[in-house]
């Protein structure tokens, strides 16, 4: 006798019929006698999903505007969003969170993302509930559901939900998608990676090979490995549903992309974001995504006008939009070929595709004038006009982190202002959603207009399976859900929103929904941080009746100061109950104090051979303090050479490493300064001890320092340096024996030591940014 779930049934009626999980084990049906012969076996089975229950594969794209797809009036063609949107529904009022891991969260648990923890991104996270990122487990993931129902779960692409500390070798795992449900997961841990080059782990092991062919680019390989587990699954159990959570972090920045793409796109973006708004706007009504009254809103005066530009700055700039609209034209390839896969298999029919074009809007983290490096971005380093167009024709490929500028963000979410991190404005949190279930939809090709939100997602897929909402998940009583189902919109247009309240927030810009009318007050830029403290009682908003004024145009807070004052106070409200506060509205300062969240830092590191994929949140912190680097090693060999240690990659980083039989120290400043300590001579064969020392100047984040390289006990190098890497090197691991990913210096990666490694030792002075930093916990240059 199986253990069949319940048939499928209204959500509504799920919820007051709740089960826990796991279900208590089936009683034996069978006979024990004294023999075999005298008994009957029974053999339990395992849990199956409801009857017809359908594949789920959930679909996430990275920094996407409302209007860049062409499917939403963009001007980058979109066939492969084309076709599942002609055969299902697309959704032109869906919400997201305006940053990445809450929306993420928000629709992996059907909680507002402040509830589990997830209010701001992981290498912001700070020690209060709604920020922690300490996922609870009264908040669980629906694949822990779905795995308990019967479903085969699969997460590939870009993880952003684990918090520092627990990224790394040593786990704890329970917050990374295989705890947290997911059977199987491939991708990368963190905001971003290097497309050409990525830091990937398979389950929760960093991966070491991978294809190393010209034309490798990660977003292929995620469509590859999505493919390769649902085929498998095919083969094995024909039966079984899958729920894959296909996340493969395009559009975000770094903009990678290969020459052939980009050059489908020549001189297509000459003449600008503000051309390029208008010429989307006007798709945009021609094809019936945003009503006919809709207004196009004014350019922000922060951003500047195209035609205000230099001649170097147009043409940069459309380069860098190019690169952009090329990457995305790729990624719509990639999907496409997700689902003509599942279509060669014969599973595309009873799959509910849920597309979700963007967990934010586009990004304006690029600048003003964009950048070649976007860790110079997080490390307040900026990058000249003339610096970039040095390296025009090579952006895209993986020499570079490339960002484009603000404007173009602004361009890619017409017909709404502002962008990314903006979360009191539809620019930063109104994207596309394409629903597809093709057995299922029969309206195809139609629009359906009710706000909603990424929390809406979970409960959208326990109703589609059929599946109860459980009141307890492994001993862990369950939070209610904050999401409302979608399933009814998908056969009635006209179905009444149940979505009434709704509370966005992101970096203090903040906004409350409620029912057709929206308020809200930035207070940040999203490439500037705010330089006075935050004052809640001085914040000015804004009200906008969305029912007649689609794309927030018409500001009518003026005319009424009662309703307002009403939905002021309703956030706070909202805010309360969500975990939001305390509202923060400071800058990357918060990368620096979320780096020491929850670690255990010490005075002493040491590591082995065989370690490596450390990524930089688990990794001992060099940056704004004196440390030593201690290697013991062996050359056996006049030939033998390497890295010793490595930190980083081509857009910063250290090394440590041994060429031409001597001894070198790389230190990469974010890509634009590479500086070199070197030996003066040879390095002897046999057992080696070498040191690396740096004094920190002190008196700040990102100062100088002094370089001192010894071999034996004896001084072999100094090198002086003016500034250092304040907040981030790169998205890059530490490795020993090797470096994984991008070279930090002019070294082909791995570079794998060939001689003995027996071990290396970091000493890590106090951190003390405004005092002297000369040397304390066994650090100073005198000591060997």
């Amino acid at each position: 006798m199986s253990q069949r779930n319940e048939s499928r049934r209204p959500l509504a009626e799920t919820l007051k019929n709740s089960a826990s999980y796991p279900r208590p084990e089936p009683a034996f049906r069978g006979q024990v006698g004294r023999t075999f012969a005298e008994s009957r076996a029974e053999q339990p089975e395992p849990v199956k999903a409801p009857e017809e229950a359908p594949n789920v594969v959930v679909i996430l794209l990275d920094d996407v505007g409302f209007a860049q797809f062409g499917t939403f009036g963009g001007l980058i063609p979109s066939p492969a969003l084309d076709r599942l949107a002609a055969e299902g529904l697309s959704y032109n009022r869906f919400h997201t969170t305006a940053i990445c891991s809450p929306t993420r969260a928000a629709m992996l648990t059907g909680r507002n993302a402040h509830v589990s923890g997830n209010g701001a991104v992981t290498e912001m996270s700070s020690g209060f509930p709604g920020y922690n990122c300490a996922w609870p487990k009264s908040v669980a993931c629906i694949a822990e559901i779905l795995r308990q129902n019967g479903y085969g779960t699969c997460a590939i692409g870009k993880w952003h939900n684990t918090p520092n500390w627990e990224s790394g070798p040593d786990g704890p795992f329970d917050r990374w998608p295989t705890g947290l449900g997911f059977e199987y997961f491939y991708g990368f841990v963190g905001g971003a990676t290097n497309q050409w080059k990525p830091t990937l782990f398979e389950n929760t092991r960093p991966v070491r090979h991978r294809a190393k062919s010209e034309d490798y680019h990660l977003t292929t390989e995620m469509t590859d490995k999505s493919l390769e587990w649902v085929r498998a699954l095919d083969v094995t159990k024909p039966d079984k549903p899958f729920f894959l959570w296909y996340a493969p972090g395009a559009t975000h920045a770094p903009h990678h992309v290969s020459k052939d793409w980009i050059e489908k796109f020549e001189g297509r973006f000459d003449d600008g974001w503000d051309v390029y708004r208008e010429e989307a706007f006007r798709r945009q009504k021609k094809l019936g995504v945003i009503p006919q009254d809709a207004k196009l809103t004014p350019r922000p005066e922060e951003i500047p006008a195209w035609d205000t530009l230099s001649d170097d700055e147009r043409r940069l700039f459309a380069r860098m939009m190019k690169v952009f609209a090329a990457f995305t034209a790729q990624t719509d390839h990639e999907i496409g070929r997700l689902m003509d896969g599942l279509e060669e298999i014969g599973k595309k029919d009873n799959t509910l595709v849920l597309y979700v074009v963007g967990d934010n809007g586009a990004s304006g983290e690029g600048g003003l004038t964009g950048n070649a490096n976007g860790v110079c971005f997080f490390n307040g380093v900026p990058e000249t006009i003339a610096d970039m167009l040095a390296h025009y024709d090579a952006l895209g490929g993986p020499d570079h982190y490339n960002h484009f500028p603000a404007g173009w963000a602004w361009a890619m979410n017409t017909p709404f202002k502002w962008v990314k991190r903006v979360a009191s404005h539809l620019g930063g949190v109104r994207n596309p959603l394409v629903v597809s279930w093709p057995k299922r939809i029969a309206d195809k090709g139609a629009l359906r207009t009710q706000f909603h939100h990424a929390i809406d997602i979970f409960p959208t897929v326990l109703d589609a399976a059929g599946i109860a909402m459980p009141v307890n998940i492994n001993g862990a009583p369950q939070r209610p859900i904050d999401g409302v189902s979608m399933v009814p919109s998908f056969d009635n247009p006209d179905t009444p929103e149940t979505r009434k309240v709704q509370y966005f927030e992101a970096f203090s810009n903040r906004a409350i929904y409620d029912n057709g009318w929206w308020a809200g007050t930035r207070e940040v830029l999203p490439w500037k941080a705010k330089e006075e403290p935050l004052d809640p009682d001085t914040s000015v908003w804004e009200l906008y009746q969305l029912e007649k004024d689609f794309s927030q145009a018409e500001d009518l807070a003026a005319e009424r100061p009662d309703l307002l004052r009403r939905l002021q106070d309703l956030f706070w409200i909202e805010a309360a109950k969500n975990q939001v506060l305390p509202l923060d509205a400071r800058g990357s300062e918060r990368i620096v104090d979320a780096l020491a969240l929850g670690k255990e830092e010490r005075p002493v590191y040491d590591f082995y051979p065989g370690i490596f994929g450390i990524l930089e949140t688990s990794a001992p912190d060099v940056k704004n303090r004196s440390f030593a680097l201690e290697a013991e090693f062996a050359l056996n060999d006049a030939a033998e050479e390497g890295v010793i240690v490595a930190l980083g990659g081509r857009i910063g980083g250290y090394a440590l490493l041994v060429r031409n039989r001597k001894l070198e120290f790389l230190y990469n400043f974010c890509g634009i300064e590479l500086t070199r300590v070197v030996s003066a001579g040879e390095l002897p064969l046999g057992d080696i001890a070498a040191r690396l020392d740096f004094d920190y100047d002190g008196g700040g984040l990102g100062k100088g320092g002094d370089f001192t390289l010894s071999v034996g006990g004896e001084t072999v190098a100094r090198q002086r340096i003016e500034r250092t890497v304040p907040r981030m090197f790169a998205r890059e691991t530490l490795d020993i024996g090797l470096d994984l990913n991008s070279p930090v210096g002019d070294y082909e990666a791995p570079f794998e030591f060939t001689g003995t490694l027996k071990r290396v030792r970091f000493h890590l002075a106090e951190k003390d940014a405004s005092a002297s930093g000369h040397g304390s916990t066994g650090v100073s240059r005198s000591r060997t």
